[in-house]
């Protein structure tokens, strides 16, 4: 097996007077650029790239199985080190083959570089050999894409590229490199090649007056809600610092997005859970009854407003974001704010004025006194039984397993990905992976393995269902390879959980194909890849089972017998507003 921990190719054999190629030329500007790791599969139209890595001992290539698969691996590593991650495909059905991961990078806002081979400058438009328009079904899901028609000016579209993907809001770019391309030598003299769009000026700082009104707004508000999402995750560890200490300066209640989760530590008192669909019962109604939002690097998803007209009613709204057209598109910012996070929130902390803190307290004494009554009714709590592992006791198990240990948790999509961002605790941001706007299943198992990959000494284990798991199975072939011993916990209700759910409350219970009948023996498939294995039914075993998992030094795949039927709640069912919350099937939250 080829270690994770060294590069799988062998050092130079070529001579030092070999010719720089548009080949060389691209992994050259990567590793100036400090790129050390890309995720891959080869083929025709990217060989001559893939001979160069060859050659190349400065950069390490993990081989994937499945090129959908090298784009969630190397969103797992972008997202939890804020690197770019960086793949390579070949052409035709290989970059074809990662849209839908250049889809939830894009929803997610997840930087990431793809180079995809292409056929040679002559063949392109007669319909070679695994020719397509890459460009063409690659531009709705990506930042900016570009071919390079010339070796001369794969360096500076490789450095732009890079910078592309991570300036503003973030996202995917991606390079098309025809084959010849790769192959042509790079002429000292040559002219440079094709324009990529320029770096945009960062904004400028909001005027001391329109600070002062936020700050003003803040200080008069008596029922603050602070609302955080994942661009507060990729603005880094200082702009969650100082949404922190917004929050305790205002003794605001907190929520996060899905996409959100550790940027505020989860067992701070300040904390609310997160909102949405499947949020806790007193971030959904703090936000239906607060009369100021301030929101940070999130979007305002539907998954969180729910029916759009009932949000927040009585709510003034301050909108701090990078992305300029985030701001305004779905709700109404009284005063948006668009830039980089810290700055913002350090001008904003700086802009309010010193209060004694038992002025504050008073001001929103009453707002957390109401708050404490929806968190009394344990929106989130289950009774766990004797016969049958509940779900949900499966995520409250994992989280006192991994307690203490700053775990890095990937999910896979669907009722065990809402399981698991209720009851797991993340005290710090890049320790949640999961997809968020594209809602991708087969993304937990190959982003687990990216971000191990970027980890090699923690613990990294991905949460999936066993609808889910199965869409990127095969990509337990690459943690074996690689040696990334990552944990693979299966929620296994036989099912399509949410599908189901979703039949169940809104189709009269009509299970149309939501059931699978020909799963596979997860541990005897574990085992063929390589890995170790074990699948726990009891409730008694459970804790055992984790145990044996978590502890293992090599990767483990625990397969776990979950009650097919239970169903997640709290919910807010489709063309409801944020208020409107059932608990259980036969049980609605009062909305005050």
């Amino acid at each position: 097996m080829t270690s994770a921990l060294a590069p799988t190719q062998a050092s130079n054999p070529h001579p030092a007077t070999t010719p720089a190629t548009g080949a060389s030329a691209l992994l050259e500007a990567l590793i100036e650029q400090g790129v050390d790791t890309v995720f891959g599969y080869p083929g025709g139209a990217v060989l001559p790239l893939y001979d160069a890595l060859h050659a190349q001992p400065r950069i390490r290539h993990v081989l994937v199985r499945h090129e959908q698969a090298a784009v969630h691996a190397a969103e797992g590593y972008a997202r939890s080190t804020g690197r770019v991650g960086v793949v390579f495909v070949t052409s035709g059905p290989g970059v074809a083959n990662t849209i839908s991961g250049l889809l939830d990078a894009m929803s997610d806002s997840i930087p990431v570089l793809c180079v995809s081979g292409q056929v040679a400058r002559a063949a392109i438009g007669t319909d070679a050999f695994q020719e397509c328009d890459a460009m063409g079904i690659s531009r709705p899901v990506t930042k900016w894409n570009v071919q390079v028609r010339r070796a001369a000016g794969v360096a500076d579209v490789t450095r732009r590229a890079l910078r592309v993907a991570t300036e503003g809001r973030p996202g995917p770019v991606l390079i098309d490199l025809p084959k010849d391309v790769q192959k042509e030598e790079v002429l000292a003299q040559a002219a440079p090649g094709p324009a990529a769009p320029c770096a945009k000026a960062a904004p400028a700082l909001p005027p001391p007056k329109r600070l002062r009104e936020a700050a003003a707004l803040m200080r008069e508000s008596q029922r603050p809600v602070l609302y955080g999402g994942g661009g507060l995750v990729n603005a880094g560890e200082r702009a969650c610092e100082l949404f922190g200490k917004l929050a305790e300066q205002l003794h605001s209640p907190c929520t996060l997005t899905l996409m959100g989760l550790g940027a505020f530590p989860a067992s701070h008192p300040l904390y609310l859970g997160m909102l949405g669909m499947h949020g806790t019962l007193e971030a959904n109604l703090a936000m239906h009854h607060s009369d100021l939002v301030v929101c940070v690097g999130a979007r305002f998803d539907d998954r969180v407003t729910a029916r759009l007209q009932d949000f927040c009613p009585q709510a003034k709204v301050i909108h701090l974001d990078i992305d300029p057209t985030s701001i305004n598109k779905v709700v109404k910012a009284d005063l948006p704010f668009t830039g980089n996070a810290t700055e913002l929130l350090e001008a904003l902390l700086q802009a309010l004025p010193d209060e004694n803190e038992a002025v504050t307290r008073q001001r929103t004494h009453d707002w957390w006194q109401r708050i404490g009554t929806w968190r009394d009714q344990r929106s989130l709590s289950f009774t766990p039984r004797e016969d049958v592992i509940l779900p949900q006791q499966l995520m409250s198990a994992i989280a006192r397993q991994v307690e203490g240990q700053d775990a890095i948790v990937a999910t896979d999509v669907g009722q065990h990905q809402m399981w698991a961002a209720q009851h797991l605790k993340f005290e710090r941001p890049r320790r949640w992976l999961t997809s968020g706007g594209a809602g991708t299943m087969g993304y937990g198992l190959p982003a687990a393995i990216g971000a191990q990959v970027a980890h090699p000494d923690r613990l990294v284990l991905c949460v999936s269902g066993d609808a889910s798991v199965l869409m990127n199975i095969q990509e337990l072939s690459t943690a074996a390879q690689h040696r990334c011993p990552v944990k693979l916990i299966i929620s296994n209700n036989g099912c399509m959980g949410m599908v189901r759910q979703w039949q169940q409350l809104h189709h009269g219970g009509r299970y149309s194909h939501s059931y699978t009948e020909a799963l596979p023996d997860f541990v005897a498939l574990a085992r063929a890849f390589g890995w170790s294995a074990g699948r726990v039914e009891h409730p008694g075993e459970l804790d055992g089972a984790l145990d044996a998992c978590l502890s293992s030094p090599g990767p483990f795949v625990l397969d776990v017998a979950v009650l097919p039927q239970e169903n997640c709640f709290p919910m807010i069912p489709a063309g409801c507003g944020h208020h409107q919350i059932m608990l259980s099937e036969s049980r609605w939250a009062a909305a005050d």
